[in-house]
């Protein structure tokens, strides 16, 4: 990866110490409907142990019928916003992460800012699937760390995937779960982000997707077409594309911010696969000890998988004052994300 490759590199005096926007708070919600592997295989060609071999996935939680993307973002906002301490009016800046908002548009985060009750502000939303999260929270820390006016924001990570996946699709089912994870964005001095890095490769854009819905393909009287309407995913392509790239931009964000993927106190990956994730940890020169993961009774919740394990790893005592957190995903396209953190410990955890 060249020097170009990637997002603001941080300010030379941020590398040790961090920017001073950290993350204050966090939460998460997932769906209300836990299915096994057992459950799921009545209506596949497949067995639970091929699951578990493959993925390392033994169950998923789905969303109820009657939940939502704003409903269970909502729910983990609330939970982050305890956990820092804050309330709707301390909140300046509403970000959401997700490719399953509530409607192709207006965007989430203007519900979320709506049902929370926050004044004036900022809202928007980011589209870049699994590492949507991640790009989230560059966005909303990098405006903080340009607008000293800024005082908190909220980074949302959701996905409903399985409103847009057939249960007998096993190249989709078999991963994707539903959830959202939230974060607070605050001032901490000595605290907070020091550097991200970002790298795209389009050459397999269409190896995951969901084209019903976009522009050249939504009719007023097109009858619904799970080929076109529900998710396509290309297992391989994908795998390829993230031991390629994943652990490069890891190292290009801890090559910004003096440090390198060995001596990194922790690391928070995209919850993907279980296999892969140790694929990663190996890469990297680390082992299973140095990273948390759910993957294996959570599924993987997309844009809400990286804050859903970060906060189920703060409840956990995973991370302590000051120690480097890197936090990286991959997401359909392909895009590569990752940030590193000097940590400040959240008071209030315990109540998410």
């Amino acid at each position: 990866m060249t020097e170009h490759e990637g997002a603001l590199q941080s300010a030379p005096n941020e590398a040790k110490e961090g920017s001073g926007v950290a993350i204050i708070g966090v939460g998460h919600r997932l769906g209300s409907l836990v299915e096994d592997n057992e459950t799921l295989c009545a209506n596949l060609d497949i067995t639970p142990e091929w699951i578990l071999e493959k993925t390392g996935i033994e169950r998923r939680y789905l969303a109820a019928p009657d939940e939502t993307a704003s409903g269970l973002s909502l729910s983990a906002a609330r939970d982050a916003m305890a956990s820092a301490g804050i309330d709707a009016s301390d909140i300046d800046m509403i970000v959401c992460c997700t490719f399953s908002a509530d409607y192709r548009f207006p965007a989430l985060a203007a519900k979320i800012h709506a049902d929370l009750g926050v004044t004036g502000g900022q809202m928007l939303d980011v589209q870049a699937n699994c590492a949507g999260f991640v790009t989230g929270l560059t966005v909303a820390s990098d405006r903080m760390r340009l607008d000293p006016d800024l005082r908190n924001a909220l980074v949302i990570g959701v996905e409903m995937n399985s409103r847009f996946i057939s249960r007998s699709n096993a190249d989709a089912a078999i991963y994707h779960s539903d959830g959202a994870g939230a974060v607070i964005l605050g001032r901490r001095p000595g605290a907070g982000i020091v550097a991200s890095a970002f790298h795209t490769d389009s050459s397999n854009y269409e190896a995951v997707r969901v084209r019903g819905g976009g522009s050249t393909w939504t009719r007023p009287d097109r009858p619904f077409d799970p080929s076109i309407d529900t998710m396509e995913l290309n297992g391989i392509a994908t795998w390829k594309q993230a031991i390629t790239h994943l652990p490069r931009v890891v190292k290009a964000a801890c090559q910004k911010s003096g440090i390198e993927p060995k001596t990194a106190d922790f690391f928070i990956f995209h919850q993907a696969n279980l296999k892969l994730i140790q694929y990663l940890v190996r890469k990297l020169g680390r082992d299973m000890a140095s990273t948390y993961t759910n993957v294996e009774r959570v599924g993987n919740s997309g844009a809400a998988s990286v804050p859903i394990a970060l906060s189920e790893a703060v409840s956990a005592g995973k991370m302590k004052q000051g120690d480097s957190v890197v936090i990286a995903a991959v997401g359909a396209g392909f895009n590569f994300g990752a940030s590193v953190w000097r940590w400040s410990n959240i008071s209030n955890a315990g109540t998410n």
